[in-house]
C-alpha cells in the first residue's frame, strides 16, 4: 500500500482524536467553571503509526484489507484520573454521551492482567465529517489513575525493548511494582476526601487572589495612585498571613471600592 494512501486512510483517525481530546478537555473546564471537582485530570490522544499497525496486523494475522475493522485501537484516547473511583465516573460520562456508541468494555482494574496491568478500556464508535462524507471511527479510550499510567508506561517501554522476551528478574520487579501501585491507589482512595478538600481550598484561594489582582490592576487606571498602592500593600500583608477568611473579606471590600470607581467593568 502506498504511503500517500495510508495517510488518507489515517487522516479521519487524526480528526477523531483531535475532536475527542477537545471534548474531554471541555468536560474538565465545565466542572471547574462551576467549582466542582472533575473526575478527569488529564487527556491525551494518539493515532497508531503505520509501523505499529503493520506490526499488530502481522502479530494478529490480520489481512491488511480488513485492518480498519479488525484493529480497534488505531485511534486512542487516554484519560488520567486521580482516584480509582473517578474511573467509573468517567465510564458513566462516556455511556451518557450521544456522540459515542460503545462497542466493548474491558475492566482490567477489577480483573487485573497477569502482568500487573490495570486500566479500564472502552472502545467506542465515533463519527467524523470529512470532505468525502461521514466516517465512523473506532476509538479505544483507556481510563486509568496517575499511578496506573506510570506503571503501564514503564511496562510498555520494557515490552518494546525485549520484544515479549522480558527477563524473568525484570518481570518479577514489574510485578512487585504493580502490587505497590495497587496499594498506593488504595491508600489514596482512603484519604480521597481530605485530598479533594485541600485541592478545592487551593482553587478557591487562587480564584480570590485572581479577582483581587484584577481589581487592583483596574484601579490603577482610574483611582488615586497612592490609594491603590496602599490597597496593594494591604493585600500583600494579608496574603502573607495566609488567612483565607481575611483574604475573602478583603476581596469583598475591594469589590465595593471597585464598584465605586466602576473599575470592575474594565475587566
Amino acid at each position: 500500500m502506498e504511503i500517500q494512501l495510508w495517510r488518507e486512510i489515517l487522516d479521519p483517525y487524526t480528526l477523531a482524536v483531535d475532536e475527542l481530546v477537545v471534548k474531554f478537555n471541555h468536560i474538565i473546564s465545565e466542572y471547574r467553571q462551576v467549582g466542582v471537582y472533575s473526575p478527569i485530570e488529564q487527556v491525551t490522544g494518539r493515532v497508531k503509526t503505520i509501523s505499529s499497525i503493520l506490526e499488530k496486523a502481522q502479530k494478529k494475522n490480520i489481512d491488511l484489507k480488513n485492518f480498519e475493522e479488525k484493529i480497534d485501537d488505531i485511534a486512542g484516547i487516554r484519560i488520567i484520573c486521580q482516584f480509582v473511583e473517578d474511573i467509573y465516573k468517567v465510564v458513566d460520562i462516556i455511556k451518557r454521551r450521544s456522540d459515542m456508541r460503545i462497542k466493548t468494555e474491558k475492566d482490567y482494574i477489577n480483573n487485573m492482567k497477569r502482568s500487573g496491568y490495570r486500566s479500564y478500556h472502552v472502545t467506542v464508535y465515533y463519527r467524523v465529517e470529512t470532505l468525502k462524507g461521514t466516517k465512523e471511527i473506532q476509538v479505544e479510550i483507556q481510563i486509568r489513575t496517575l499511578a496506573m499510567n506510570f506503571w503501564a508506561t514503564i511496562e510498555h517501554s520494557l515490552q518494546y525493548k525485549y520484544k515479549q522476551n522480558m527477563p524473568e528478574h525484570i518481570r518479577e520487579r514489574l510485578s512487585a511494582a504493580a502490587d505497590a501501585i495497587l496499594m498506593l491507589d488504595q491508600e489514596m482512595s482512603l484519604v480521597r476526601d481530605e485530598i479533594m478538600d485541600a485541592q478545592n481550598s487551593f482553587k478557591v484561594k487562587a480564584n480570590i487572589v485572581a479577582d483581587i489582582l484584577t481589581n487592583i490592576q483596574n484601579l490603577y487606571k482610574v483611582a488615586n495612585k497612592a490609594e491603590v498602592i496602599k490597597i496593594q500593600d494591604d493585600f500583600f500583608r494579608i496574603y502573607q498571613m495566609g488567612n483565607q477568611e481575611e483574604l475573602e473579606q478583603f476581596s469583598k471590600q475591594l469589590d465595593i471600592i471597585s464598584e465605586r470607581y466602576h473599575a470592575q467593568s474594565l475587566r
